[in-house]
Formats: C-alpha cells, sequence, structure tokens
C-alpha cells in the first residue's frame, strides 16, 4: 500500500509514551499487518510526576492492554481513588468541606435529582442525597471488597500511584507482552521530508529511527510538535492563575495509617494543596501562582501543611521539588504525521487529576483510529484536533468552576479567581443558565466527556451555589416524588449496608499485598 502506516516511532517515555504505545500495539496487533511500535526514551530525563491521581477510565485503560490490577497494586504504590474532597475553597478554614465522588446520582440518565434536592429544605449536603458514595468516602472505606472481582466494583473508582513505578511497569509490559521494541538514547535531530513531514529521528549514538507517525511524548520540551507550524502555545493563564508546583514525599510513620480513598485538596491564601495516600507514603504538593505569592512563602505554606497532617514528621528534612510550568495548550496537536500526547500537547494544574485523563484520550483516539496510509491520516488528524481542542476548553472551564464560585477573600489571589471576566464565555453562560436550572445532560452533551455535567453538580453545590432565579417546575417535581422517595430510601439502606460490609481502604490494600506498610 502507497504511504503505508506501519511503523509507529513514540518519542519519550513516562506515563504518556507507555500508554500511548501500549494501546496502539494492543489495539492493532491483530491486523495484517501489524504495525511495528518503537518507543525511544531518554536515560537522562526524569519523570514528572510524585504521585498521580487517575479517572475511573484508567481501569479500562488497563484492561485494554492486558495488565492485571492486582499486579498495579502491587507494584506501583497503588490505591483506590474514589473522588476528592475539598476544603476551604468556598470559605476560609477545614469547616468548609464538600466531595466530588465519582459515582453518578441515582438513575441520573433520566431523573434530575439536583432539581428535588434545590426543591427541599435540610436535605443536607448533595453528595450525600444523591450517592451512597459520600458516606462510604467519609468512613475511609474501600470501593469494593476482597471478593469483588478485579476492576469491578461496588461504588466507582479509579486509582492513586506512584508514577514512576507506573511507568517502569508500563514499560516492561509494553516490552514483554505487546511487542513494542524499545530504543534508549537521546534525540540529536530530527530528518524532515520535502513534504515537512518527519522522515526519522537520529540518535546522538548514530542511531537512524525511520518511521510513518510520531508520537512525541517529549514532555514540555515538545521536542517534536515544537518544530511544527500552527501548534503555537495558547496560554489560559488569564483563566487558570497557578503555574507552579512544589511536590514532596511523606512517609507515613505507622504501618497501619490510614489511607484516604479520595484526593485531599486543601486551599491555601495563593493556591491549594494535593494530598494522595499510597501504601508506604503520601505525596503532597503546593500548587500556586508565582504572580501572588513568592516561592519562599509557597514552601513555608507546604512545610506548615506537613507538620500538620504528620505531627512526627520534620518537614525540614524532606526532599522537595520545584515544578513550574506554563498553563495551556498546543493551537494543533497533530500536524503532519506527528501528533502530541501528554506535557508536549499542553498541561494545566493538577486539580481534578486532567492530566491522565487526558493522556488517555488521546492515545486511546489514536490507537482506534490510526490511520492505515498518509492520505487517510490528514482525516484522522483534523478529527483528532477538534476532539483535543474541545476536551481542553471544558477542562479548563470545568477547573475554572471551582475557582468562580468560591467566597474567599482573605487574599488578593481569590479575590482574581473570583472575578467573572475571568471566566471563558461558556462558562458565564451555564452559570446565568443554572440561576434558573439545575446542570444535566445537554450541559455535557458528548459521550466521551472527560467530566460530565453530574461532576459540575458536585462542584457547583458543594461550592454552596443555589439559583436566583429558579423556576419551580411545580409539575415535574410531584409527577417524580415518589420515585424520589423511592431513591432516598434505597440510598439511605445502601449506605448502611455499604458502611457494614465494605472494608477500609488500608484493609483492602494490606489483603491485596503483604507489601503495605512503612517502607
Amino acid at each position: 500500500m502507497q504511504d503505508a502506516v506501519r511503523r509507529i516511532i513514540v518519542v519519550g517515555g513516562g506515563t504518556a509514551g507507555w500508554i500511548t504505545a501500549s494501546l496502539i500495539a494492543a489495539e492493532n496487533r491483530e491486523s495484517a499487518p501489524a504495525p511495528e511500535v518503537v518507543l525511544v526514551e531518554s536515560p537522562d530525563i526524569p519523570i514528572i510526576g510524585v504521585g498521580e491521581g487517575t479517572w475511573p477510565s484508567m481501569r479500562l485503560t488497563l484492561q485494554k492492554i492486558g495488565l492485571a490490577e492486582a499486579d498495579l497494586v502491587r507494584q506501583c504504590e497503588a490505591s483506590f481513588k474514589q473522588g476528592t474532597r475539598f476544603t476551604g475553597w468556598s470559605r476560609q478554614g477545614e469547616g468548609s468541606q464538600y466531595i466530588h465522588p465519582f459515582s453518578l446520582p441515582a438513575e441520573y440518565s433520566s431523573l434530575n435529582l439536583a432539581e428535588h434536592w434545590l426543591a427541599m429544605e435540610g436535605a443536607g449536603p448533595f453528595a450525600d442525597f444523591v450517592t451512597p458514595q459520600a458516606a462510604v468516602i467519609a468512613a475511609g472505606l474501600a470501593p469494593k471488597q476482597l471478593a469483588t472481582p478485579e476492576y469491578a466494583f461496588v461504588v466507582n473508582y479509579g486509582y492513586h500511584l506512584d508514577a514512576g513505578k507506573f511507568a517502569r511497569m508500563l514499560h516492561q509490559h509494553a516490552v514483554a507482552r505487546l511487542g513494542v521494541r524499545y530504543v534508549s538514547g537521546n534525540v540529536e535531530r530530527i530528518e524532515s521530508r520535502p513534504d515537512g513531514d518527519i522522515a526519522a529521528v537520529v540518535l546522538t549514538s548514530g542511531e537512524r529511527l525511520a518511521g510513518d507517525l510520531f508520537v512525541d511524548c517529549t514532555g514540555q520540551r515538545a521536542l517534536l510538535i515544537g518544530r511544527q507550524p500552527g501548534t503555537e502555545f495558547v496560554s489560559v493563564k488569564d483563566i487558570l492563575f497557578n503555574d507552579a508546583a512544589i511536590a514532596v514525599q511523606v512517609p507515613y510513620v505507622d504501618a497501619d495509617q490510614p489511607i484516604a480513598s479520595v484526593t485531599c485538596a486543601t486551599a491555601t491564601s495563593s493556591g491549594w494543596i494535593w494530598d494522595i495516600g499510597l501504601q508506604t507514603r503520601r505525596g503532597v504538593g503546593h500548587v500556586y501562582s508565582r504572580a501572588q505569592t513568592s516561592e519562599a512563602e509557597a514552601m513555608a505554606t507546604l512545610r506548615d501543611h506537613v507538620g500538620r497532617i504528620s505531627p512526627r514528621t520534620d518537614p525540614e528534612r524532606l526532599s522537595y521539588r520545584q515544578i513550574p510550568f506554563e498553563p495551556g495548550y498546543r493551537r494543533q496537536f497533530w500536524v503532519g504525521n506527528c501528533v502530541a500526547v501528554g506535557l508536549s500537547g499542553g498541561f494545566i494544574e493538577p486539580l481534578e487529576a486532567s492530566a491522565l485523563a487526558l493522556i488517555e484520550q488521546a492515545a486511546t483516539l489514536i490507537s482506534r483510529q490510526l490511520p492505515v496510509n498518509r492520505e487517510v491520516m490528514t482525516v484522522v488528524a483534523r478529527r483528532f484536533n477538534e476532539k483535543m481542542a474541545y476536551h481542553w476548553q471544558k477542562v479548563i472551564e470545568f477547573l475554572k468552576l471551582h475557582y468562580v464560585l468560591s467566597q474567599r477573600d482573605d487574599s488578593d489571589y481569590w479575590r482574581a479567581c473570583r472575578d467573572i471576566a475571568s471566566c471563558p464565555d461558556s462558562l458565564r453562560d451555564k452559570l446565568m443558565l443554572w440561576q434558573q436550572q439545575a446542570p444535566w445532560h445537554d450541559d455535557a452533551p458528548r459521550v466521551d466527556e472527560l467530566f460530565p455535567s453530574a461532576s459540575y453538580q458536585y462542584v457547583l453545590y458543594g461550592m454552596g451555589f443555589r439559583p436566583s432565579l429558579r423556576a419551580t417546575r411545580a409539575a415535574a417535581l410531584r409527577r417524580d416524588r415518589e420515585r424520589v422517595g423511592r431513591l432516598v430510601q434505597a440510598s439511605a439502606d445502601k449506605t448502611g449496608q455499604m458502611c457494614s460490609l465494605l472494608p477500609t481502604n488500608r484493609e483492602l490494600l494490606n489483603a491485596l499485598t503483604p507489601l503495605c506498610g512503612v517502607a
């Protein structure tokens, strides 16, 4: 076949590179002929991740490439994540708290429980009203029992994991089980064809790797995509102000220390702190705006937080890592025969674990629609660019929702975050519409949305938003009143059953692997 796509060169490893290579190899290994997948990785570039959170979509990704969940838990310090707990976002202080769980509200496809919750007085927190998962999270319980099959669940879940160990496990699996060829080396130069396509990458060793499709997973360096026309960087610093992070690993002092089954996101005067519980340590980091605070002030805030969550740990003896970044994304992600995945395509703060979800989306699109020849590639690239631009814009919109709804007035940072003028037009329109009606399917209409409309509900009402132009819709509320009553009672019954039968996150992890505990 003329200009057939037979050889894919993935440049860069890490999570982005190995997920992409694995999905391409796994989804196309029964093709005739199967494409050759080569991954070249620099031995000198460290992985940025210091603890990653995923969305539930990662379970399907791991199943596609044939990885056992038990291996993930045992090899990657993995724990189970059921959502995010936000503290101090709506108002200053630990008393201001809400949960964004992964489970959808009950019967969400045909019933918008948010409308009924808004009409009730004293119904309690929104998440507690619509799903038993909120109570499971509050009790520190796992999303499943030991006897539950791999990747199945009682309540929906993703993972917390060690990014470095995850990349190494993917590497071993891709090479041993999926036939990916691995090359260790540094790219010295890129050879181009007369039409502008990439012909080959040449390594410092002299080895020349020719290919038909090149995937850029080189991180913020963007070695390949950064050379392509029309891939200018679109900054979103005027919407999302955070542009730096300081990360640290905090060891557990006690082997039986509880492991939260959520990412804990605690707001500070100039940003927020993530706290991710792995098996033998916590991944903690302060995300902040360099325009609003200095590195020294951000570091002091992080050390103070570490001292409070782990009183017997000396924060001064830990190793901290600075991670500056420019929030934004590429105007085009796929140009010619070069496509960007991961940080080479863009990066924003790690709120709501969007980074890995975007990697999964990009890698899945490439693997499912892998072009058979160069002519088809032009069509696939155009569709890829449209879809990924849509996902980026919706992620930015959703993350901004967390900030603009805040009532905090304790710093210039939060006053700037609350300014409606810093919102994308699409979010301003939605906020106006939500003054009269609750979000539902029309607000996130695609089947492959990263954040479904239920996620908007959890954040919107968790942050304290209440409609001011509310239409009564009394007839619809009366029509579904009995149904809602049955659902609320069923949810209460399920909550009691789950809280009595589910183990804690720590207990389940200890049962799955004897290696959990203090390192």
